[in-house]
């Protein structure tokens, strides 16, 4: 099984553990007598000239390979941070685990114990969230004491795209008691679906290992819908092959969090670098120009619920891209 860490309303997905391998492009710092990683500061990492960004491994469109290179919204949101900070880009696939702060664990602040050298400078998709960011276990420890999460760039949402062919509309989940949906499995959508009202849907619901098999079976007729995020929706939608189908307008009555901002983390006593990239992706937000680095990519832009706190109704146009 095929499984994919998702962050929706705070919720880490990811079923199997898997080690930690190091692929092309990617740099291994640390001694190797200790397997120990190098504490690489903000200093240091202008010193070697480069910047270990980490994103998700096969996770379309945030973070994917394609041709042997890195690719997606993550990929390109991290190369322009480095290019701010005058250093180069260098990736670090994160292969999920079985939740949020194992990832955080084994790639920002002590690393894999197969390979402790192997570790990110900043971690992007990680949920901008105080309740999560200050977390206690039941001994009142703090789960995330050891990570710094910061500077929120992108809003995210749930989203559902149909087949016009089998449903004249969407106005409402409640259409899927009856007709068939796709999920991908173990997803925040996959327990929604098969648990909301009172388990009506259960029957209708039809899982695969990712959303772009579940947009297969809808070409291919098996299913007459997908739910997925947002931007995973917009980009199978930005298929050739995916064109005829069209964006429910429906909510999702009870999932919880509707919208979440997404952001990124460095270890707790690299602060400094934190700062960095926080100012960084400040201005990309407040200019507008992560709004056009979205839909360069042929996605819808969220601007984050941070943002819209403070903003003026110009600034925030501004930043969304609507100005």
């Amino acid at each position: 099984m095929n499984t994919r860490f998702l962050i929706g309303g705070l919720l880490a997905l990811g079923l199997v553990l898997c080690s930690a391998g190091v692929s092309a492009g990617e740099v291994r710092d640390g001694d190797d007598l200790l397997n120990r990683p190098t504490d690489r500061t903000y200093d240091r990492i202008i010193e070697s000239g480069y910047l270990k960004v980490g994103v998700y491994k096969d996770f379309p469109p945030y973070s994917f390979e394609q041709d042997g290179e890195p690719r997606g919204i993550d990929v390109e949101l991290g190369k322009r941070i480095a290019r701010e900070l005058g250093v180069d880009f260098r990736v670090h696939w994160i292969v999920p685990d079985e939740a949020l702060s194992d990832d955080l664990r084994n790639n920002v602040w002590k690393g894999h114990y197969l390979d402790k050298q192997r570790l990110a400078d900043v971690m992007m998709r990680v949920p901008y969230d105080k309740a999560y960011a200050y977390k206690q276990d039941s001994t009142g420890e703090y789960v995330n004491e050891q990570v710094h999460m910061f500077g929120p760039y992108q809003r995210e949402t749930w989203q559902i795209a149909y087949d016009p062919s089998q449903l004249d509309s969407v106005q409402t989940v409640a259409v899927f008691q009856y007709h068939p949906i796709g999920v991908e499995i173990d997803t925040l959508p996959d327990f929604y679906l098969t648990s909301g009202l009172r388990g009506r849907m259960r029957d209708q619901v039809r899982h695969y290992r990712d959303v772009e098999e579940a947009f297969k079976a809808m070409r291919e007729g098996d299913v007459s819908a997908v739910m997925a995020m947002r931007s995973e929706i917009d980009f199978e939608l930005g298929r050739p092959e995916n064109r005829a189908f069209r964006l429910a307008e429906t909510g999702f009555p009870g999932i919880g969090k509707q919208f979440w901002d997404v952001g990124m983390a460095v270890r707790n006593n690299h602060r400094q670098l934190g700062y960095a990239l926080e100012g960084i992706v400040d201005k990309l937000v407040k200019s507008g120009d992560m709004d056009r680095l979205f839909a360069g990519l042929g996605l819808r832009y969220g601007v984050p619920d941070y943002y819209r706190e403070f903003l003026k109704p110009e600034a925030l146009a501004r930043a969304s891209g609507s100005d």
